[in-house]
């Protein structure tokens, strides 16, 4: 039976300050680099999830839950997603530590960047932070596991903490995301694994998705190993993951649905120039994802309007500014060439 989606979209997790730095290029340690660039934005998963959706479409209710300190940085992010009409009630201020924030170094001719940051509030967001009787959206994305200390703590009953809540919100008859953060770290055996069975949808990268399945996504070359993409696919959906899966790297992306259909869409080939940062892009892919869900189009599409979304996304160095509205997004998907990705 199909289910009606008209209620909007929460998104709970990291909120972030990004204070985003172009340099030189990347230094040795001990070394030099210049900066030649300045800017502050709103990051982590909420924010750049929530403001990508609006810019999307104005019209889409939106809803945040989060934590933020009692400072110029709490603040300044709360008044920044109330001026593009997002519901910040359930974004709670504490006092004990202060606003995340993440230095982004990135280096001016590729794009390249490096996150230094500092954990601050999002480790205390826990599972009585979620008021599922006000929380009355049709879909809530969480984001990011192996960032939410308290959410990825043990939970002897489901395993973490982050499982328990995304059950509480399934049993409120929201449907449930999921994204992760990419760290080196082996982690996602085991804080990963045990929310799957609570996720209608699991949106990762490939590298956070080969490292929950341990499936190699990437040779020794750090070339896409096309090949296993579909497998990595199949190995989430039998973890427990209940709908969909989707994955996205710089090739391009690929799907499986719980009917075992798999897809697969080519990254759009930009031109020379187009690119200025890669911060935020897997945000916004997520967010093309969500909003294709939400609409409940096919698969397909929901792969080209990520993909576009992403490429959106590329054209300027902070997380949300090149975000453009759903119609501008087609355009450009069916404006621009398409790689084709192929198995070796």
């Amino acid at each position: 039976m199909e289910v009606i989606m008209n209620k909007g979209i929460a998104v709970g997790g990291n909120i972030v300050v990004d204070y985003v730095k172009t340099i030189s290029g990347y230094p040795k340690e001990g070394n030099l680099s210049t900066i030649t660039e300045v800017s502050k934005a709103v990051g982590g998963a909420l924010p750049n999830v929530l403001l990508d959706l609006s810019r999307m479409d104005e019209r889409l209710p939106l809803k945040a839950v989060g934590l933020v300190g009692e400072d110029a940085d709490g603040e300044w992010i709360l008044e920044t997603l109330c001026q593009h009409g997002i519901d910040t009630t359930q974004i709670k201020k504490d006092n004990r530590i202060g606003t995340s924030f993440s230095d982004v170094m990135t280096v001016g001719d590729t794009g390249a960047r490096t996150f230094f940051h500092y954990r601050g509030t999002n480790q205390l967001l826990n599972v009585e932070h979620f008021d599922f009787e006000r929380l009355d959206t049709d879909i809530l994305h969480l984001g990011y596991a192996l960032l939410l200390d308290a959410l990825d703590a043990p939970d002897e009953e489901y395993g973490v903490v982050m499982a328990r809540l995304l059950d509480k919100a399934q049993k409120n008859g929201l449907r449930t995301s999921l994204d992760v953060v990419s760290e080196n770290s082996t982690r996602f055996s085991r804080i990963v694994p045990p929310s799957l069975r609570y996720c209608n949808y699991f949106i990762v990268n490939e590298v956070e998705a080969s490292l929950t399945t341990g499936i190699e996504a990437r040779d020794a070359d750090d070339r896409l190993l096309v090949e296993n993409m579909e497998r990595i696919c199949k190995r989430l959906l039998d973890m427990g993951v209940n709908d969909l899966v989707v994955i996205h790297a710089p090739e391009g992306a690929f799907a499986m649905d719980q009917k075992g259909m798999y897809y697969v869409q080519g990254a759009l080939k930009l031109p020379d120039g187009y690119i200025k940062g890669t911060v935020g892009a897997g945000d916004a892919f997520c967010a093309g994802i969500l909003y294709s869900l939400y609409k409940q189009w096919k698969v397909e599409k929901a792969l080209q309007i990520g993909t576009a979304a992403a490429a959106c996304c590329l054209s300027e160095r902070n997380a949300t500014d090149g975000m453009a509205d759903i119609g501008t997004i087609e355009k450009l998907y069916d404006s621009a060439a398409k790689s084709r990705i192929a198995a070796k």
